[in-house]
């Protein structure tokens, strides 16, 4: 696994400083190499993913997501998944006051989530509680306008 030398929020501002993302620019912030994964195959979109990363703070990106379209132009999609130290919700609100839900789960995956999202300058970050551990962070979603 990858070691990081910053926090899981220290982490969070300097990826969406990125914005538009792209593979390159997310490898700079986080120790991994990105790769086009089988999902992509045949798709307008290219689904990038790539090794586990351990944060200084303890928490871990268990799987890194990155959607670009092949073409035109889309400031893509990047979600990390979380595991390692729990992040509880009253730390996530610490670090963002203005959270409003954006989705609930609907009875059917313990995988389903509660998310809440901060609208940003740059776009919507999203962060999900799984209902399988529903009092730890279980993903961060960036999703710029």
């Amino acid at each position: 696994m990858n070691q990081a030398s910053t926090s899981l929020w220290q982490t969070i501002e300097m990826l969406a400083a990125q914005v538009p993302f792209s593979a390159a620019k997310i490898e700079r912030i986080v120790p991994t190499r990105l790769v086009e994964t089988e999902a992509s195959t045949g798709r307008s979109s290219r689904f990038l993913g790539g090794t586990p990363v351990r944060l200084a703070d303890g928490v871990e990106f268990s799987r890194i997501d990155l959607r670009l379209r092949r073409e035109g132009t889309h400031p893509g999609f990047l979600v990390l998944d979380l595991q390692g130290r729990c992040v509880p919700f009253d730390e996530v609100r610490q670090h963002y006051a203005d959270l409003r839900i954006t989705g609930s789960p609907g009875g059917h995956s313990l995988d389903e989530a509660t998310s809440y999202s901060a609208v940003l300058g740059w776009g919507a970050l999203s962060f999900g509680f799984l209902e399988r551990n529903p009092e730890c962070l279980g993903y961060v979603a960036f999703d710029p306008a």
